[in-house]
């Protein structure tokens, strides 16, 4: 996985566990908006 974002990565990572990010969220503790934020690099700092 070289020259992957850590968003591209997530991503990858959570299909290959066949899971929706609903799912991941759950497992995680976070708002699935927040999966996705990470997936899709968007950051309100």
């Amino acid at each position: 996985m070289m020259n992957t974002t850590l968003g591209q990565r997530i991503a990858a990572l959570r299909r290959e566990m066949s899971l929706k990010q609903a799912e991941l969220a759950e497992q995680l503790g976070v708002s699935p908006q927040a999966v996705s934020k990470w997936e899709n690099e968007i950051s309100h700092s």
